[in-house]
């Protein structure tokens, strides 16, 4: 009995064993778990947050990025679609008179202006006087046609009496020949006298009355020589003028048919040809466009400015465009090319210079293009590389895309 028996002391001592060797074990345990969860925070921290990127919405990685319904609001999505870029150039220039049909208008001899018949903006036609002078050269052009005159009525009477007393043997031959000498040299002079005031503008009407009252008539009638508007008045009574000395007592333009003269930059030049259709805008009529082709193009350029001039002509059978008025040009230097375009908001000019556009398949992952871009026009460039036509595109909003790929919030 007393080897089967177990004291309370026994029993309690060995209970006590157990337990400490199941303590043990359990701190041994918990000691492993420890050192293999601090392994895989290890493990967990040295490897790059990036390994998720793509995988969440709103994360950015090799993938692209990957944008939520809520954040797909602020962009906007469109396709890449062929659009027709027109080859041409934009200047700037002004309206003036045509100058080839543009005349100075002088005095053929020099005098004092004495009266004047036309004011500046008048219109006026070919033949109509536009001032008179009072000219020394006519005077004396005048008054050799009086003498001349009286030198052929004195004559004329002397040959008249000479062959009178030749029909009654009372005058020798050679005294008659010399009166029919003496008279016909005094109608040459009669009408050399008369061919010289008739230089002055002056008819043979107003000719004959100041041969047969003996009187002159000194005011030059300066006429228009060409019918048109008077865009010059430099002229007052009392101003005494020459031929050929400027400024011109008046200067008178055909207006029907005005120039258009573009100021083109000078890396534009080479591109501008004669013929070339242009297309012409005024601040007076701003829904209206003027054309007409170019006619002639300068061989200098202006070292200041770096520019060119380009002329046009064009009809204005209306006198609406008045010289001096700005005009916005539209030169056409070719034909139109047709190409794979998408709007300018869409394109975003990175830091190196280097031109980039999201592309999307699904409208929610979304990749950075690097693209080459042509022309532009009416808000749209020409992507000569980098996407295709038909592909989904972002065209509003690219910016903030770009900003995520690069570390920035949206």
């Amino acid at each position: 009995m007393d080897k089967q028996r177990f004291s309370l002391t026994d029993f309690l001592g060995a209970g006590f064993s157990r337990r400490a060797a199941g303590a043990g074990s359990a701190i041994v345990a918990l000691a492993v778990v420890g050192v293999g969860y601090l392994f895989v925070r290890a493990d967990g921290a040295d490897r790059p947050a990036a390994d998720s990127a793509g995988k969440a919405p709103g994360n950015s990685g090799s993938d692209g990025i990957v944008l939520t319904d809520s954040q797909l609001q602020s962009i906007n999505l469109g396709t890449v679609a062929e659009h027709t870029f027109p080859l041409q150039r934009d200047a700037v220039g002004s309206i003036d008179f045509n100058e080839d049909m543009e005349t100075q208008v002088f005095p053929p001899y020099q005098g004092r202006i004495v009266q004047l018949f036309s004011k500046l903006g008048d219109n006026v036609v070919k033949g109509q006087t536009l001032f008179t002078i009072e000219s020394p050269d006519l005077i004396q052009a005048e008054s050799n046609l009086i003498a001349a005159a009286g030198v052929l009525d004195l004559t004329s009477r002397a040959l008249e009496r000479a062959r009178q007393l030749r029909d009654v043997q009372g005058m020798a031959d050679k005294d008659l020949e010399q009166a029919i000498s003496d008279q016909q040299t005094a109608e040459g002079a009669l009408r050399a006298a008369r061919d010289a005031v008739e230089v002055f503008g002056k008819g043979s009407a107003e000719i004959d009355r100041m041969v047969k009252t003996r009187t002159i008539d000194p005011y030059l009638v300066v006429l228009s020589p060409v019918g048109g508007r008077v865009t010059a008045r430099n002229a007052a009574p009392g101003v005494f003028v020459q031929p050929g000395t400027t400024p011109a007592p008046y200067s008178v333009a055909d207006i029907s048919r005005i120039w258009l003269n573009a100021s083109v930059t000078e890396s534009d030049m080479p591109l501008v040809k004669k013929q070339q259709p242009i297309r012409v805008r005024v601040m007076a009529f701003p829904d209206r466009v003027f054309e007409g082709q170019i006619s002639a193009v300068g061989s200098t350029v202006d070292p200041q400015l770096h520019r060119g001039l380009v002329r046009a002509e064009i009809d204005d059978p209306k006198h609406e465009l008045l010289p001096g008025m700005f005009a916005s040009f539209v030169i056409v230097t070719g034909d139109p090319i047709h190409g794979p375009a998408m709007p300018m908001d869409g394109v975003v000019r990175e830091g190196d210079g280097s031109m980039t556009v999201w592309v999307t398949s699904d409208g929610h992952r979304f990749q950075q293009r690097i693209v080459k871009l042509g022309l532009q026009d009416g808000g749209f460039d020409q992507v000569i590389d980098g996407v295709r036509v038909g592909e989904r595109v972002v065209v509003k909003g690219a910016i903030i895309l770009d900003n995520m790929i690069n570390g920035g919030e949206t």
